[in-house]
This record gives structure tokens, C-alpha cells and sequence, in this order.
């Protein structure tokens, strides 16, 4: 299923549905940063997804990621609550969502990276390599919130 991200767009549709969804801003020792290829978008973002009924929000952000991934994580901290009302995601079966995410700061404590049906790609990339890889703004400022290393978590 293909999606199309709007942010601050007049011409965007509106949104049918809200989805809590949770995010993992994961730095391994020499401080490269976990990032996927979506394959329903082909842009670099952070591992994550949508929370699922009988799990708590950390959860949510390991179990996405190892699924995406293929690391396994610990949460170390809460970097911020995205929910901007002018950032929706439509996708190609007609649902348009607005965002809710959290996200979250990790380390890695196992596993190894590899493709998944939900990442075309995935690799740690240097800080100074980030600049260069194709992200959506939602995305891009989850990661300049992570690399700031906030004493308190951003929230909309």
C-alpha cells in the first residue's frame, strides 16, 4: 500500500482517521542512527508503527523496530508527542490519518539489520550522512530533536 505524506499543504485531504503510532530515535556506539527505506513511500525514516491493543507505547516502539529492522532495542528516554493536525498521511487504500506519534530514544541490545516487507533498506548512518538521505520534514525533525539531546521531550 503506497502513502503520501502532506505537511502544511491547503490542497491535502482531510483526515478520516487518528492512529497512535511510536517511533525509535536508536544511536548505536559510534553514534550512527537506525534508519529504514519505507517501501510504501521510498523515503528514510525512522523505525516504527502503529500501537497495537495490549501493548504499552515502549513496546510498541521495540517491537516495530525489530520487526523492521531486525535490531532489538531498549528505550532509554522520550524525545517527543508529534501531533500536528496539518501534518496527514494518505494512502492508497483511501484512509488519510493525522499524525500522533511518539517517539522514542533507544540503544541497541541485540539482533542485526535487515530488510523487512516494511523497509527496503536499512543501515546506521553517520550524523554527517544524514543531510543527504531523502526524508519527510516530520521525520527530519524527530532526528534534529534526537540529536539535540532535549532536557525535556518536544510536544504538539
Amino acid at each position: 500500500m503506497a502513502r503520501t505524506d502532506y505537511l502544511d499543504d491547503p490542497h491535502a485531504p482531510e483526515p478520516t482517521s487518528i492512529v497512535i503510532a511510536a517511533s525509535a530515535f536508536v544511536l548505536d556506539d559510534h553514534g550512527r542512527l537506525l534508519m529504514i527505506r519505507r517501501t510504501d513511500s521510498g523515503l528514510h525514516a525512522l523505525p516504527g508503527g502503529r500501537h497495537e491493543l495490549g501493548e504499552t507505547m515502549t513496546e510498541t516502539a521495540v517491537r516495530e523496530t525489530l520487526e523492521e529492522t531486525g535490531v532489538d532495542i531498549e528505550i532509554t528516554g522520550l524525545i517527543g508527542i508529534y501531533s500536528n493536525p496539518a501534518h496527514v498521511v494518505e494512502f492508497s487504500d483511501g484512509e488519510v490519518r493525522q499524525e500522533f506519534s511518539i517517539c522514542f530514544r533507544a540503544r541497541p541490545v541485540g539482533g542485526a539489520p535487515r530488510d523487512s516487507s516494511e523497509s527496503t533498506e536499512v543501515r546506521w548512518v553517520a550524523r554527517s550522512d544524514l543531510e543527504a538521505l531523502e526524508t519527510h520534514p516530520s521525520i527530519r525533525l524527530r532526528i534534529e530533536h534526537g540529536l539535540q539531546d532535549r532536557p525535556e521531550p518536544y510536544y504538539t
